[in-house]
């Protein structure tokens, strides 16, 4: 019997990670099977229940479980802690430790777009949900940049993360309506909201009026690939970076954890970037 990995979460859609993951272990040759599990929120704690039942060796959790599945594990890793979240979950001898590799995921392809050090750069996070909180604790951790901000509708909940971060780094909060003032002050802008997403791709975030083109524009979403946000910054004549990367770098890392063998990456980003110009 092949060995069983996932993805827990609800709606699954058409998620792209069951392909991305299978080619993988099929490249490998190795005898595994990776499922989408979509689990209403009703059955979710006797369906975690029902996995480990299966001794599911290792699974994948997006929305809305990233921080309900930590009550089900029996470790949880530091930096995920912090975070908040686990959007990753492995088997160690009947033990599940979570993790999370969304903020390594998207700041390992982030490096590939930006010009220097992140350490010498002023950095705008739009968005104060978990995935800007899983980079902007990340990119904190791992590069202490000169400042990073936080941008958000509720100004409060900006307030909220950018104060509680456990890192030296300068932190600020201030509104889209600030941050859009200030946005010649910025070397990098990460779009971490759904704002942009398919279907709704004539929205904006933020209006991108004072943005300089030396800076680079991010957006974790990568349908479309080139949202009305990253549009606007490549007519301004900025550098843009979709969140392809990010999707394909953060499954890398956990099929890594779950076999301790790196999978190929570019076979990996070439199969989501065929299957997202299909449709």
């Amino acid at each position: 019997m092949s060995t069983l990995y996932g993805l827990v979460g609800y709606p699954l859609g058409h998620s792209l990670s069951p392909l991305m993951q299978n080619d993988a272990f099929k490249r490998l040759n190795m005898d595994a099977h990776y499922e989408a599990f979509p689990i209403e929120p009703v059955h979710f704690e006797s369906a975690i229940g029902e996995l480990k039942d299966k001794n599911i060796q290792g699974f994948n959790v997006t929305i809305p479980y990233k921080v309900d599945i930590m009550k089900h594990l029996d470790e949880v890793d530091p930096l995920a802690k912090a975070i908040g979240a686990v959007n990753t979950v492995v088997n160690q001898d009947g033990r599940y430790i979570g993790y999370n590799t969304d903020g390594e995921g998207y700041v390992t392809s982030l490096l590939k777009a930006v010009e220097g050090s992140l350490s010498q750069k002023r950095i705008l996070i739009i968005g104060a949900g978990g995935a800007a909180k899983a980079i902007f604790y990340t990119i904190a951790a791992q590069h202490a940049p000169e400042v990073i901000a936080i941008c958000n509708r509720t100004i409060e909940k900006a307030a909220v993360l950018a104060n509680e971060l456990p890192f030296s780094t300068k932190t600020a909060a201030m509104s889209i309506s600030d941050a859009e003032k200030q946005l010649d002050t910025f070397d990098i802008i990460i779009n971490t909201t759904s704002v942009g997403m398919y279907p709704n791709v004539d929205e904006l975030p933020l209006a991108l009026t004072l943005l300089q083109k030396e800076a680079v524009v991010s957006d974790i979403i990568y349908n479309p690939l080139k949202t009305k946000l990253l549009k606007e910054a490549e007519a301004k004549g900025a550098g843009t970076h979709n969140g392809v990367g990010m999707f394909v770098l953060q499954g890398a890392l956990a099929f890594e954890k779950w076999t301790n063998v790196r999978p190929d990456e570019e076979a990996m980003e070439h199969i989501v970037l065929t299957t997202l110009t299909k449709r």
